[in-house]
């Protein structure tokens, strides 16, 4: 496995603004999911549920399931897997670019020169799940492991030396997300494919996802047009 990647374990919660008191722990294994709550007693049953001998209400014709967030994992072994692509030539050409522009500013070891492709506003590359303030680089900064903020640059480095998928195509989510572990579930992976995995995560790191049900270590999205829309952990 690669010297740079940071484990499940050593993820960081979003950095406290800038004035505000800091945890006594820094330091936090990436948060499962919110236990299920227990159904509520018939008395608390919704008021348009049918009732006894009503048959429930159908979708009406050309109703279609509400999109999914893409930056969130979803897996369902009973659906086709995503075809995974390792071709950057197969890539539309914006995407092609910004893949490009994302890889040389990790390389120069600067990450100041992430800056212009983050973005700013509505636009801004998403960079943690549970919203962002303050100075985006400084964040990034605050996620790695050195000040200057090499590690994560290695660590987006190493995520868009991956294979990828194209997600959603034809939709207003439609995306291609690095790495391709992302879409697919982790029971699927074959011995080179876990191989592949290991160069970002550890052992125990793919143990602890296959109990969560899907990867939820880094990964990078880019939208048809070219906007980096994120670079984010967890789930």
């Amino acid at each position: 496995m690669s010297g740079h990647g940071l484990a499940l374990s050593q993820l960081q919660e979003s950095p406290t603004p800038a004035g505000d008191e800091a945890p006594d722990d820094d330091i936090e294994r990436v948060p499962l999911p919110a236990p299920v709550e227990a159904p509520g007693t018939p008395e608390e049953a919704a008021p348009d549920e049918p009732t006894d001998g009503e048959a429930p209400e159908e979708a009406e014709p050309g109703e279609t399931e509400p999109e999914r967030d893409v930056v969130r994992p979803q897996t369902d072994m009973d659906k086709p897997l995503p075809e995974i692509f390792y071709d950057l030539e197969t890539l539309p050409e914006p995407v092609r670019r910004m893949h490009r522009l994302i890889v040389e500013a990790c390389k120069s070891g600067d990450i100041e020169t992430l800056r212009p492709l983050v973005g700013t506003g509505e636009g801004a590359t998403q960079l943690s799940l549970g919203g962002l303030e303050g100075d985006p680089l400084q964040f990034l900064r605050e996620l790695s492991g050195d000040s200057e903020g090499q590690e994560i640059l290695a660590i987006l480095l190493e995520v868009l030396q991956a294979g990828y998928v194209h997600l959603d195509a034809g939709m207003p989510s439609e995306m291609y997300v690095w790495p391709y572990f992302f879409a697919i579930p982790l029971d699927s992976l074959d011995k080179p494919q876990r191989v592949e995995l290991f160069t970002l995560v550890t052992a125990g790191d793919y143990e602890e996802m296959k109990n969560f049900g899907a990867y939820i270590f880094y990964r990078v999205g880019i939208t048809p047009e070219g906007r980096w829309a994120f670079f984010v952990a967890g789930d």
